[in-house]
């Protein structure tokens, strides 16, 4: 867990692949995240413009937005200043999001949903980030050549998801103009609440991930239908660093 300090600590360190100087505020929270998988699927713009305020564009890539669904394991979660609570601090997670832009400018991730095994963090998420947490139940298994996930949201069914995902290649750091370096290489997150668009800044070292391969099983976490194969990317640990939400002003 210390290690884990040190690293979050000194990720601030390292900042020249950043599109944006870090924010002048000091950093809140720090954390750690395993066992990592991107899933991706091409989706048109039309059929995501319902789930995303008016005021974020969708960004595109090779003619077409994303959808991200993203399992891992967090471990090393804390406030700044403190060290991860043994029984508090890891949990596993699941993401499923797009890639937007506010009018400043700035690139960010905007998130349809995100589902996690610790209830404290749920509603602390909610309450601090104003994000769509959701309780649930998630497996995730990583014995090194394989990690296999199966998520199910407690209380609302047909909200699942499960596969298994494997190394393709050997990982590495996606070049500037690349689909991987698109979908991966996000320092902010936007959401909305109280009528305001508002905006979390991250920060960490660049993402070193490795192609992979993934058999899908149920797949309905998603807000829209999913079809075809993921394009499925995998990555070891990153270790992350959190700015508390700043109101993005409408005339930006």
């Amino acid at each position: 867990m210390l290690g884990a300090v040190a690293r979050q600590a000194r990720s601030v360190d390292e900042t020249t692949h950043r599109a944006w100087p870090l924010p002048s505020r000091r950093w809140v929270m720090g954390q750690t995240w395993e066992s990592l998988v991107f899933a991706h699927w091409r989706v048109a713009v039309d059929e995501l413009r319902p789930y995303i305020p008016a005021d974020l564009e969708i960004e595109e890539f090779d003619g077409s937005a994303w959808l991200g669904i993203v399992p891992f394991r967090i471990t090393g979660l804390r406030a700044r200043g403190m060290v991860p609570l043994p029984g508090l601090s890891a949990f596993n997670e699941l993401n499923v999001r797009t890639y937007v832009r506010a009018a400043d400018g700035k690139p960010g991730v905007w998130f349809f949903s995100l589902e996690a095994t610790s209830r404290l963090a749920v509603r602390a998420a909610r309450r601090q980030y104003r994000l769509p947490y959701f309780d649930a139940q998630i497996a995730l298994q990583d014995d090194g050549r394989r990690i296999d996930v199966a998520c199910s949201r407690r209380g609302e069914a047909g909200k699942d998801f499960s596969g298994a995902f494997r190394a393709a290649a050997e990982p590495a750091v996606s070049p500037v103009d690349s689909l991987e370096f698109f979908l991966v290489e996000r320092y902010c997150l936007y959401t909305e609440g109280g009528g305001a668009l508002w905006r979390a800044e991250i920060h960490h070292a660049p993402w070193v991930v490795g192609a992979g391969e993934a058999e899908i099983g149920l797949n309905s976490i998603a807000p829209l239908s999913l079809s075809g194969a993921a394009l499925c990317h995998i990555a070891e640990r990153q270790d992350v660093v959190v700015w508390p939400l700043e109101r993005v002003l409408a005339s930006a």
